[in-house]
């Protein structure tokens, strides 16, 4: 539950920054806040108001980046569904809520119940605080100035960082990571908002298939479907060490 809160907090509290720029980029306060409802992923939606920024032209470029941004909350699914096991609504929900920080927190927890609570704590906070603050970031946002000065950019990140750093037990754990840190670091000043994170989680997975790492300590946890817990995946590890909303 803190872990949930804190990383809720963090994340969601970032969304001032997108309500502000997504009205300077010239969508109306109504568009900005349908983005973070329907859309919600924050690298998707910057990345969209980041293009269209750029002119009415823009438009199929930023549907483009904005999917290819939300193809890894389609890996997240695959590890999501297994853990929650849901059915029918609950299900629709818990897809739109299949984020970076809902997986990551549940991944992270040592049995299935506390995986279960930190994915929807998780995400339910993150929906709530992100929707709230890109209202307020498209009201006020000018008179804010730039919500970088009060160190939002980096709170996200931070919570990331610590929920990452327990996992890190293993010399291929640590040395996948700092690969996909660095590689997200070269590619970030060159291309679109959440596109290193896609790059980095994408280095961190196949760097993890050519290694396999056998000598990793076993996940610490165990979904119903699972008869006994196999070598340690990436996935978890990957979403978490290049997630920006």
């Amino acid at each position: 539950m803190r872990q949930a809160l804190s990383v809720a907090v963090a994340t969601g509290t970032y969304g001032i920054s997108f309500g502000a720029l997504s009205v300077a980029a010239g969508l109306s306060i109504l568009q900005t806040q349908v983005l973070s409802l329907l859309l919600f992923s924050g690298g998707s939606q910057f990345a969209f108001v980041g293009v269209i920024a750029a002119g009415a032209s823009g438009g199929p470029a930023a549907i483009a980046t904005s999917t290819l941004l939300g193809v890894r909350n389609g890996l997240y699914g695959l590890q999501v569904s297994r853990m929650l096991d849901v059915r029918g609504l609950r299900k629709a929900l818990a897809a739109h809520l299949t984020i970076d920080e809902s997986t990551a927190v549940g991944v992270a927890q040592p049995e299935t119940a506390g995986a279960r609570l930190g994915f929807w704590v998780t995400g339910l906070g993150v929906f709530v605080l992100w929707n709230a603050t890109t209202l307020v970031g498209a009201v006020v946002g000018d008179a804010m100035g730039d919500p970088r000065q009060y160190g939002l950019d980096a709170a996200a990140a931070a919570a990331f960082c610590a929920l990452l750093w327990p996992r890190l037990k293993s010399k291929d754990a640590v040395a996948i990571a700092v690969l996909a840190a660095v590689i997200a670091v070269l590619v970030a000043p060159h291309a679109p908002a959440g596109v290193p994170v896609l790059v980095a989680a994408c280095t961190a997975l196949l760097a993890g298939v050519w290694r396999r790492a056998h000598h990793d300590p076993p996940p610490p946890h165990r979904w119903p479907d699972q008869g006994h817990a196999g070598p340690a995946g990436t996935a978890g590890a990957a979403g978490a060490a290049g997630a920006a909303p």
